[in-house]
């Protein structure tokens, strides 16, 4: 059984991350501003700790193997992040799974109508910023901080039963 503060806690952590997406979600669509690669694969962790929160509500069982599974998607979202934000910064070098494909490497018409259709994002390019940070280095530091709490949990669950 989860602990009311506890329970509470999750209540909250689960309107945040549903809140993330809303505003990407808000950025992507209402704004105009387009994601690259790297931005659509950092949602992911979303996803799926929005559902791991869901089973946690519904199912109340196996609670600290999801605190578990939570404090590990989160860490490897914070990874991902920070390999975006190392892009960003020029740290870290565009990979192939980001990378904009050279225009002048095209030589067909076709080929070159293909690319455009295809509006590929940069992840280098910051496309929106909020209190002068990319949404980047605020999503590294947030996974961190959730992969920390979710380990926490994770730790403390049974000396709170």
């Amino acid at each position: 059984m989860i602990e009311k503060k506890n329970n509470f806690f999750l209540i909250i952590i689960f309107i945040l991350l549903v809140s993330s997406l809303i505003s990407a979600f808000v950025i992507e669509y209402g704004l105009g501003h387009k994601p690259c690669k790297l931005c659509l694969y950092q949602r992911y962790p979303y996803y799926i700790s929005i559902l791991l929160l869901m089973s946690i509500f519904v199912l109340r069982k196996n609670i600290r193997i999801h605190f578990l599974v939570l404090s590990i998607v989160f860490f490897f979202g914070a990874m991902v992040a920070f390999y975006h934000f190392g892009i960003e910064q020029g740290f870290f070098e565009e990979s192939t799974v980001c990378a904009a494909n050279n225009l002048d490497q095209i030589l067909s018409k076709e080929d070159l109508l293909k690319q455009l259709k295809r509006n590929t994002i940069s992840c280098k390019a910051i496309t929106f910023r909020f209190l002068g940070l990319s949404l980047a280095s605020i999503n590294t530091i947030f996974s961190l901080i959730l992969s920390y709490i979710f380990f926490v949990m994770f730790k403390n669950y049974e000396n709170n039963k």
